[in-house]
């Protein structure tokens, strides 16, 4: 095969891990493909949801408070994102992660982690951090509903969710799967005003659209938000939950990917920048 594996099945079972800080429902669905895959949890919120999952299930845990440990340990009020006062949080965190699964895991999937990876994280782990993204990584970045909301101005007919090798850069590593596309048709009455006024005063961005908004004095960036929300919460369904578990189990666990530089290859086969499509190659079991 093209490229080195990310993970080779010859050397046993694959062990990862998750980072969890709320809810926990892409780690469930991570889980529930293949409940006897040895893993473990870390979070920097001890009391969420994802922890009490994974304790109920008996599988390990790796915790550090990350509100504390940064008031606590350097005076700070928020988590910074890079320089050695992160670093030192991440190093202590990863150092629990490896003690609880006895070596680094093969696999580390963010599922909910609500901390941007720092660069002493990216660098030690990478390529073996995969995330999963409420958008097209290659277009629309940001947090929440946002992703949704900047393909709707953008006219885009619809949106799909993005698991990709996390790097130090902003989701802006390489690809490695896109879910099937959600058609936004079945929102048109919802996004017809938002759409006319978007083209209406040129506002294709965000902040374009805030600003417009602004000077009317209308109520559509609240509406737009609304409505991103629920095309996103739709998207978690058909798209993450559907495109997590199948990279990590189906392909990576499998040993079905490798990566060349920013290339990656699915089945000894090259794939394109925004890596395999599920409108195109669904969830087959070999495109060799």
């Amino acid at each position: 095969m093209t490229g080195q594996l990310i993970f080779d099945p010859s050397s046993g079972p694959i062990r990862y891990a998750c980072g969890v800080s709320g809810s926990g429902t892409n780690y469930d669905k991570i889980y529930e493909r293949d409940p006897h895959a040895q893993h473990l949890i870390f979070s920097n919120a001890p009391d969420c949801a994802g922890v009490m999952k994974a304790k109920d299930r008996g599988a390990p845990v790796a915790l550090l408070d990350s509100a504390r440990y940064f008031k606590d340990m350097w005076g700070l009020e928020k988590v910074p994102r890079y320089g050695v006062e992160r670093n030192s949080y991440d190093m202590a965190l990863m150092t629990l992660m490896e003690q609880g699964l006895g070596n680094r895991p093969d696999l580390i999937c963010l599922a909910g982690y609500d901390l941007w990876i720092g660069d002493w994280m990216a660098n030690r782990y990478y390529p073996h951090i995969l995330n999963v993204h409420p958008g097209d990584a290659r277009k629309y970045v940001g947090l929440g509903w946002r992703p949704t909301a900047k393909a709707i101005l953008a006219d885009e007919w619809s949106v799909k969710s993005t698991v990709f090798f996390v790097d130090a850069s902003d989701d802006g590593g390489p690809i490695l799967v896109q879910s099937r596309s959600l058609p936004l048709a079945q929102w048109d009455d919802k996004l017809r005003d938002i759409r006319r006024f978007a083209e209406r005063k040129d506002a294709r961005t965000l902040p374009q659209f805030r600003e417009a908004v602004q000077r009317e004095g209308n109520d559509l960036y609240r509406f737009l938000e609304q409505v991103s929300v629920n095309i996103q919460e739709r998207l978690r369904e058909e798209g993450d939950w559907q495109v997590y578990p199948f990279a990590v189990h189906d392909l990576i666990a499998k040993g079905r990917v490798a990566l060349e530089g920013r290339t990656v290859y699915i089945d000894g086969v090259q794939m394109p920048a925004e890596g395999w499509q599920v409108d195109t190659y669904g969830f087959a079991d070999d495109i060799g």
